[in-house]
């Protein structure tokens, strides 16, 4: 059931207040305008605490800066006659005890009254006393047939007009927006250049970075990484290529559900995070960052609201790409962190979440530990795919000196014995061989010479890669992978290849 069908009902059933909660008041009364109209005409009145009631000349300016009149204006109306009253942002006077005891006394009238009480606000409060009388009805954001016919209105008004697939584009960056967003970026997009552009996707993605700066919960994060920056890794970008249409109205049509995620698991520095970056800029998705921290508070019930928040948040910006950075951290030891259970139920909803929802939110959490994430976790259905990331094997370092060297020196790049790097690192992981180029571009600028082959190698040997200084967890992870319970990220699996670390002399 919509919204427009909920609130008809509750209208018909003498429901006598309805509490909307969402930003978008001129959406809001729009739609009950015409709700009410097909209801049989009935009379709507709109408050607000600076100009009272509006609309109606013979009651214009009644219960200005008075919210007790406001509710008094009921009594002035003929018993028989059906209307709305809208409050805006009435629940900021619902803890006075006279609004509240007015309100309780005309909740037994309106019951017998073709009458009902709508509050308008952007956020909900409601007293304990008046919680059984109020009925809280959600207003969901435009869909993206509102946000299409209003793309269609804003183009056809400049008497332009764009492709199935530019505005299909456009109609998905928009979503999670408001109406009113949604005009004031498309209006700045049109101011710039006349018209609507496949490439104004960015603008748009920068007013949902301004949502989200209100916001301290999630981050949005700037991901400018593209899928060829990730060396290696060919079965995971396959996979992730073919699922780049996946968030289309083409794919909806097809029968497609929405991509839900993926757990990268494996050994630290070898690409998990760059690949949740590199998704999210290849899908032309917003990144938003989560720190599971943050959703822990000081007060009774405010990490448990914090992460309710978290997802209302994320679901709301959707399509979008949820990244959570080393989720093995802030979900490990469950049972004993010793908060009353808080991280128990934090969890809890949040994997609920995970397996149950419909939005197009694509979760990328990475982990290394994978002995410190719950059993639930790694449960089926939780995401579409966990995938172990090894360290990469020799074609791998190979592409991965190539990828580093083409950004630092690409006209250069024919100096460098990529080969002979690739061979002489084994057990590298990508960090690390960034790092080494890094360490011998420092070698050439302190004796003020371009860097060689030999100062990566100089550095390379001097530097003491995860291989040895992590080999039983690493050795954990390999068999754990080998043992069938991930798909291997890597085409060419480094499983049986990448212990030579461990036969290095001490």
């Amino acid at each position: 059931m919509d919204f427009n069908e909920e609130f008809e009902l509750l209208l018909r059933s003498r429901y006598p207040a309805i509490y909307i909660q969402t930003a978008e008041e001129e959406r809001v009364e729009e739609a009950i305008s015409a709700i009410a109209a097909k209801l049989g005409n009935r009379a709507v009145y709109i408050w607000d605490f600076v100009d009272g009631y509006q609309g109606n000349a013979n009651d214009a300016g009644f219960g200005r800066r008075n919210p007790l009149q406001a509710l008094e204006f009921v009594e002035k109306l003929p018993i028989s006659a059906a209307a709305i009253l809208v409050l805006r942002d009435f629940n900021r006077f619902l803890e006075d005890i006279s609004i509240s005891r007015k309100l309780r006394n005309l909740f037994r009238v309106l019951l017998s009254q073709p009458k009902n009480l709508v509050i308008v606000a952007p956020e909900i409060a409601i007293p304990t006393e008046l919680s059984e009388a109020i009925t809280i009805l959600e207003f969901p954001l435009p869909t993206s047939d509102q946000i299409k016919a209003e793309l269609e209105r804003l183009l056809g008004a400049i008497g332009k007009i764009l492709t199935g697939t530019n505005i299909d584009e456009l109609v998905r960056s928009c979503q999670g927006l408001s109406i009113e967003r949604i005009r004031r970026v498309l209006a700045k997009a049109i101011a710039n250049h006349g018209e609507l552009r496949s490439e104004d996707v960015e603008l748009i993605l920068a007013e949902k970075r301004q949502k989200i700066r209100q916001t301290q919960i999630l981050d949005f994060y700037p991901a400018k990484e593209d899928i060829s920056d990730i060396g290696g890794l060919d079965n995971l970008k396959d996979w992730l290529l073919r699922r780049g249409g996946a968030f289309s109205e083409q794919a909806r049509i097809y029968g497609l559900p929405h991509p839900r995620g993926l757990l990268l698991v494996g050994i630290q520095g070898t690409g998990k995070s760059l690949t949740a970056k590199a998704i999210a800029h290849h899908w032309h998705l917003p990144l938003l960052r989560l720190d599971v921290g943050r959703l822990f508070g000081g007060l009774v019930g405010e990490s448990e609201s914090r992460t309710r928040q978290m997802i209302q948040l994320a679901e709301a910006l959707a399509p979008c790409v949820l990244w959570i950075d080393e989720i093995d951290k802030a979900f490990s030891g469950l049972g004993g962190k010793g908060d009353a259970g808080t991280a128990n139920r934090v969890f809890g909803t949040f994997i609920t979440w995970l397996a149950e929802k419909t939005s197009p939110v694509f979760v990328v959490a990475t982990a290394n530990d994978i002995q410190a994430l719950p059993p639930e976790m790694l449960r089926k259905g939780r995401f579409d795919e966990i995938f172990f990331v090894g360290l990469p094997s020799q074609a791998e370092r190979r592409s991965i000196f190539t990828v580093h060297l083409s950004r630092l020196r690409p006209h250069n790049l024919k100096n460098y014995d990529i080969e002979r790097l690739a061979y002489e690192t084994p057990d590298f992981s990508g960090a690390e061989i960034e790092q080494t180029i890094i360490e011998a571009m420092h070698i050439g600028f302190s004796q003020n010479r371009d860097f060689s082959t030999d100062d990566i190698l100089e550095a390379a040997s001097q530097l003491v890669p995860l291989a040895r200084t992590a080999q039983e967890q690493i050795r954990f992870l390999q068999d754990w992978a080998a043992s069938g319970k991930a798909r291997l990220a890597s085409r060419q699996s480094s499983l049986n290849n990448s212990m030579g670390a461990f036969q290095y002399d001490p």
